[in-house]
């Protein structure tokens, strides 16, 4: 899934070439594309149509553009699996994935909305210009947002009694954090993914944060991971930072730092990857990977 610096990648693809441009028309290929839309498709639309796309903003996984007055709105996009925001070039045969297009007044490329597995989505909602839309009034800053406090994420990380890799990919408490940035930070900081969350020292969990910090910075400056070609930017064009990795995807492999061959453990039907000499199993027992469900 695309985690913060890919989706941050798009968003300054979008800024760049899609802000102040007016909408033309739009057309909904696939309905559950705008599922997250209660109005249906046709609202989605009509909402969109001749409406003037504002600067691009990003909320941890979620992108939004705002439209111009009147009324106050935003439209608001999220990448699921496999989801992508394309500008193609003039002459682009339609993605057979394709499931929303919006062309512009200008002539400008037109933009797709594409996603082979369909769990991402567009959407408009309510934005009164400040804050972020209502619909994603749940999602928590991300530790790049002038929002996050460091302090009160210190302390309600130590509240919960979870896994402390469960606690970093709960999108209530931080968001943009997912699979493969919370693996490289807890890699960085020398946690185990399993350690108590509420056994953790406000120095460890403070250094964790610096880490998570360093990692997205990081990855968007390589325009992201790009494991295959869904993890693209709005030109099609992958990142690099895969290359950068120092433990997730590479099971067996030496460790970076001591060269323990790395360990890849099963964890909520997905994989963590660590170094079993830098980040030892906690000793106590081990906290539920469940917890309570990450916000989605």
């Amino acid at each position: 899934m695309p985690e913060l610096p890919e989706v941050e990648t798009v968003r300054r693809g979008l800024a760049a070439r899609v802000a102040g441009r007016r909408v033309a028309g739009v057309q909904v290929h696939h309905p559950r594309a705008v599922r997250r839309h209660l109005p249906g498709p046709d609202d989605f639309a009509a909402r969109l149509r001749g409406r003037v796309l504002a600067d691009a903003h990003r909320r941890g996984k979620y992108l939004w553009l705002p439209l111009d007055d009147p009324p106050a709105d935003a439209m608001i996009g999220h990448l699921g699996m496999s989801g992508q925001l394309l500008l193609p070039a003039p002459g682009t045969p339609p993605d057979p994935h394709l499931r929303v297009g919006l062309s512009f007044v200008d002539g400008a490329p037109p933009l797709w909305f594409v996603d082979q597995r369909t769990f991402g989505g567009l959407s408009v909602s309510t934005w009164d210009g400040t804050g972020v839309p209502e619909q994603i009034g749940h999602i928590a800053p991300d530790p790049l947002d002038k929002a996050f406090d460091d302090e009160q994420f210190v302390a309600a990380l130590r509240r919960r009694r979870v896994a402390v890799k469960v606690a970093l990919l709960d999108q209530g408490l931080i968001s943009g954090v997912g699979n493969i940035y919370a693996d490289e930070a807890l890699w960085r900081a020398q946690l185990h993914g399993q350690r108590r969350s509420d056994l953790l020292t406000r120095p460890a969990v403070r250094r964790l944060v610096d880490h998570v910090r360093d990692v997205l910075t990081e990855a968007i400056d390589a325009g992201g991971t790009s494991f295959d070609a869904l993890y693209v930017d709005v030109n099609g064009d992958s990142g690099w930072y895969e290359r950068e990795l120092h433990v997730y995807g590479r099971e067996g492999e030496p460790c970076d730092r001591c060269g323990a061959p790395i360990r890849r453990e099963p964890f909520a039907n997905r994989s963590s990857f660590s170094c079993p000499r830098c980040q030892p199993r906690p000793r106590l027992p081990r906290a539920s990977v469940g917890g309570r469900q990450p916000a989605r």
